[in-house]
């Protein structure tokens, strides 16, 4: 009998995974240790909003306190899209900082309008819009994302909003070299401090989208997405003895299936 190999014997077999994209890297060095169709272009649900923070905590001079207040125009948009929301109520004030955890945890559509109000460029609402969603392209750009473009601030977008596993896993690689994005996505649930249009306070109670917060242990981050066209999606990140593993799925097709991909992904690049 021969001895194996250690190298041989340790190679871990390959997971299947549900998500018809799937990819996963060490973070550290960017080494692949899974793809499957890592550079097929599809839709990306609000796993866009990872680009949405990016773009907020690249702003020069960037204050996470400063006040934004809550404008009718960002109710109305989540009402006629029917899109997830963070509750926010006409004429509170809210900060920066607080924006992007409603951003993040309960993938509010609102913080993200608010947040492209808030840093684009121009005279009127539509204007800044725009100009916050050339950020958005000019940023994918910048980090070399080729198979990435955005026509939407949170994902609800007019068919010209995509990514790829490989390109979202980049794009929140570098996102979480920001600490305020990391202490984000990691906080499963928070409770913030806002002023209310008539100068008092009210509670907000946000909780992450992202269970596997609570079921995988050392994870990290980093954001659900789901809608009709992007089936169910999540990027992902955690750390175990030192090491992390960032990865992204796409067009699963459940919420369960993308948790249990993920989770697969995950194991995987920790056994390499």
């Amino acid at each position: 009998m021969h001895a194996v190999p250690a190298a041989v014997r340790a190679a871990p077999k390959a997971p299947s995974v549900v998500a018809k994209g799937g990819y996963v890297m060490n973070d550290a060095t960017g080494t692949s240790y899974f793809t499957k169709a890592a550079d097929t272009r599809r839709s990306t649900g609000s796993t866009t909003k990872i680009m949405t923070a990016r773009v907020v905590l690249a702003q020069k001079n960037l204050d996470l306190d400063k006040k934004v207040t809550v404008q009718k125009a960002y109710s109305d948009y989540i009402v006629s899209k029917n899109a997830s929301s963070a509750h926010l109520i006409v004429g509170d004030k809210v900060t920066v900082r607080q924006l992007l955890y409603g951003l993040m945890l309960p993938s509010g559509c609102d913080a993200a309008y608010a947040l492209a109000d808030a840093y684009g460029k121009g005279s009127t609402r539509a204007k800044r819009v725009s100009s916050f969603i050339g950020q958005m392209n000019s940023t994918a750009k910048s980090l070399g994302l080729k198979n990435t473009h955005f026509d939407s601030f949170d994902g609800i977008g007019n068919g010209g909003n995509y990514s790829t596993p490989r390109d979202l896993t980049k794009l929140a690689s570098s996102a979480m070299k920001y600490a305020t994005f990391r202490s984000v996505v990691k906080t499963k649930s928070t409770k913030q401090k806002v002023t209310t249009k008539n100068g008092g306070y009210r509670y907000m109670s946000w909780t992450n989208t992202n269970g596997l917060l609570s079921s995988y242990s050392g994870t990290i981050g980093v954001k659900t997405g789901s809608g009709p066209e992007a089936k169910y999606c999540l990027v992902f990140a955690a750390t175990r003895s030192g090491r992390t593993v960032i990865g992204a799925v796409l067009a699963s097709s459940s919420e369960a299936n993308r948790t249990a991909d993920a989770k697969k992904l995950m194991d995987y690049g920790f056994k390499r």
